[in-house]
């Protein structure tokens, strides 16, 4: 993967993390990295646009509330969090990581952070998709001769 691509997935995984868990996983690092702070967290909402069966044309489905954050380590290494809802300390700790994330310290916070996080996020995804599976119901019909 490029690196665009590689950032874009550690922030979903962010994003979509629970904001206790992530806290959790954030302090047992304990890392306290000087920054500064380029954007305080503050909340707003964004437009967000679907299209019917992926391909249709696009319409408008709401505003979602979004709350966001951008700093930048002593090191020069600028973070932005992203995250849906008015979690503003959810939004700081997704950009220390997005920060971190660019610097020698990656390594580090990929196994205690992001790795813990993506991990239960996929065992979810499996829990539900067996739930899912367990009320499918198999239709088929029965030919008919002629009479």
């Amino acid at each position: 993967m490029s690196k665009p691509e590689l950032r874009r997935e550690w922030l979903g995984v962010l994003a979509k993390a629970p904001a206790d868990r992530l806290q959790v996983l954030w302090q047992g690092l304990n890392l306290a990295p000087e920054h500064s702070t380029l954007r305080a967290a503050e909340t707003g909402s964004v437009m967000v646009r679907g299209r019917a069966g992926a391909t249709g044309a696009a319409f408008k489905l709401g505003e979602v509330t979004v709350t966001r954050c951008a700093l930048q380590l002593a090191s020069g290494s600028i973070g932005h969090g992203y995250v849906q809802g008015c979690d503003k300390g959810k939004a700081h700790i997704a950009a220390l990581i997005d920060a971190l994330m660019q610097t020698d310290r990656a390594h580090e916070v990929r196994t205690a952070v992001l790795h813990p996080l993506r991990d239960a996020m996929a065992a979810q995804k499996r829990e539900q998709a067996a739930k899912a599976a367990a009320t499918k119901v198999e239709f088929f019909t029965v030919a008919r001769g002629e009479d």
